[in-house]
């Protein structure tokens, strides 16, 4: 017996045949090992005076502690005489919808027409990793406000994971609603209030930028970090934009000659990026791969980099800055702005922002054509860099 975690359930290795990992905190809970190497956590419960075994789910596509904790609430149920189990298992078998095909049909037919690519796959993340662990196997009709409560309250310690995992879940509920699987206003999400979430505001200072700036060249002459990670980071550093749109550029939507980036689409819709000079000579330096159509390109011949995380790690705990996001670059260049004496609505036209009330967040902080105001908030950037 050991306690079960993701490092424990990973360290198990594939033998001629299957065995059981039991959790030496819940009794009844474990995880079964195939032949294969596909490892399924189970839960061993007592009802009604037999001894019964459910699957609760694979390894991976559920986490532990998720796993863990659907595992509880069936031994704790059962020992009220409830089989939570059974129950789910019924539900399916006579063809009741459950959470998991709602989950389905929503992130199938509803999110698509709604959401942007990017939108629905963090949809289908929060969803996979939060909600169907732990109310999955359960009938949509039966969810009450309580379940909800219990699943918002058990990620507190992530308020900004466990607000949107609720947004999203009341989303699934109106889908519901729509397609009549629940009675219309029987949302159990409506009246759950949402944790507190602290905004964090953080800006480079003119020091941190050396520190950042040298810690780049030093990257780049020792080859610690590849060549198309550290252009991304200059291009976040200079531009300002979201991080999704420069590890997506194409280079179709690059235009030198007139220093202007020309998204088709961004988190507020199809929109210019003005360069400066700096962001232009970045670009300038990046080699264009034969048959590869991206700016930021992966290793793989014709992908692009998927994360910029281990790079990002590497180099900020390199020079002290490891409380610094990628994002923290965007709002270090809208605050760049303030010093250099450029508005908020010239601020505002830089970051792409489609309401003022977006911008004014940089109020607090300390009419030229927007090209030169590019230029003048990444030279000023690029020379204290280096």
């Amino acid at each position: 017996m050991a306690r079960i975690t993701k490092r424990a359930v990973d360290a198990l290795t594939a033998r001629e045949r299957e065995y059981m990992l039991w959790d030496r905190d819940i009794k009844g809970f474990g995880v079964r090992v195939h032949p294969s190497g596909r490892k399924v956590y189970v839960v061993k419960y007592r009802h009604r005076g037999r001894v019964l075994k459910k699957t609760i789910g694979p390894h991976g596509a559920i986490p532990p502690a998720a796993a863990r904790a659907r595992a509880a609430e069936i031994i704790t149920a059962a020992r009220t005489g409830k089989d939570l189990a059974g129950r789910d298992l019924r539900a399916r078998e006579a063809g009741v919808p459950t959470m998991d095909e709602l989950a389905g049909r929503f992130l199938g037919e509803y999110v698509p027409d709604r959401c942007k690519s990017s939108t629905a796959y963090s949809y289908e993340i929060s969803i996979r990793r939060h909600v169907l662990p732990r109310l999955g196997g359960r009938r949509v009709a039966d969810i009450l406000r309580a379940d909800v409560i219990a699943l918002h309250q058990a990620m507190r310690g992530t308020p900004y994971a466990a607000n949107r995992t609720l947004g999203i879940l009341s989303a699934m509920f109106t889908a519901a609603e729509l397609w009549g699987l629940r009675p219309e206003g029987s949302n159990p999400c409506r009246y759950v209030k949402r944790f507190r979430e602290a905004k964090r505001e953080r800006f480079l200072s003119d020091e941190e930028y050396r520190r950042l700036g040298a810690a780049l060249r030093e990257a780049e002459r020792n080859g610690a970090v590849a060549d198309s990670a550290i252009a991304a980071i200059r291009l976040l550093m200079l531009t300002g934009c979201r991080l999704s749109e420069i590890m997506s550029l194409r280079w179709e939507y690059v235009a030198l000659e007139v220093g202007e980036l020309r998204l088709p689409d961004s988190k507020t819709g199809a929109k210019v990026v003005h360069l400066g000079e700096p962001a232009v000579q970045v670009l300038r330096g990046i080699a264009r791969m034969e048959d590869n159509p991206w700016v930021i390109t992966g290793r793989r011949p014709g992908s692009r980099l998927s994360s910029l995380q281990f790079p990002w790690g590497r180099i900020r705990k390199r020079v002290g800055l490891d409380d610094v996001r990628l994002h923290d670059l965007r709002h270090s260049f809208a605050s760049g702005g303030l010093v250099v004496g450029e508005g908020l609505p010239m601020i505002g036209k830089l970051l792409g922002h489609s309401q003022v009330q977006t911008t004014a967040r940089y109020a607090h902080l300390a009419d030229d054509p927007v090209k030169a105001a590019a230029d003048r908030i990444a030279g000023r950037i690029a020379r204290v860099a280096g």
